[in-house]
């Protein structure tokens, strides 16, 4: 078994996310030139889901590493600094 280093796996991560990136631009584009000849709910749905998947990408590529995910509710202002000394 050959492993990887975080480096090597980083890298690796953030060239696939930069290629999905990609072809969803270039799948927009392309909806974009569809939606000229015909709008539909169809078209609509299908360039909202391209959407929605750029910015979960974008996201992804924000993020540090993909166990270093963190989830903000309205719980998480119950230890923000200012009210514990208060």
């Amino acid at each position: 078994m050959i492993r990887m280093s975080s480096a090597d796996s980083a890298a690796r991560r953030a060239r696939w996310l930069a290629e999905l990136a990609d072809a969803l631009d270039e799948a927009r584009r392309v909806m974009k030139q569809l939606a000229f000849e015909e709008i539909g709910s169809e078209t609509m749905q299908l360039c909202a889901r391209i959407d929605a998947a750029r910015l979960e990408v974008d996201a992804m590529r924000l993020k540090r590493s993909p166990g270093d995910r963190q989830d903000f509710g309205p719980e998480w202002s119950k230890d923000v600094p200012w009210k514990l000394s208060a």
